[in-house]
């Protein structure tokens, strides 16, 4: 079973990025997926779910700025993030709620 990210870097206030999480091991239409993030010298904060039916969920602190999609035929979740805030940054990981899989993660540093 393995989960790698990729797309985070560094973006400017009012920027945009885009995560994606590549799954193998595991049958992913099946389950359902999050993003977490975590500052430094912070816990862990749940950012985003989505079922494996497509319901999606998030953070008030994000609601309305990141969407989260998956494609199941690519066994690839992303987040979309718009309207970046320095707050926002982060070690962005996905993570599989069922056996608390999670990947290494990706930085995502907002910054003028």
């Amino acid at each position: 079973v393995q989960l790698v990210e990729s797309g985070g870097g560094m973006v400017q206030p009012g920027g945009s990025l885009r995560l994606s999480c590549v799954v193998s091991g595991f049958t992913f239409s099946g389950y359902e997926m999050d993003w977490f993030r975590q500052a430094p010298g912070k816990r862990p904060e749940w950012v985003s779910s989505i079922t494996g039916g497509g319901n999606t969920y998030y953070a008030d602190s994000v609601k309305g700025r990141f969407t989260i999609s998956r494609d199941n035929t690519k066994n690839t979740l992303y987040l979309q993030m718009n309207s970046l805030k320095p707050e926002d940054t982060a070690l962005y990981y996905c993570r599989r709620p069922s056996g608390n899989l999670r990947g290494p993660g990706t930085q995502v540093t907002v910054s003028s």
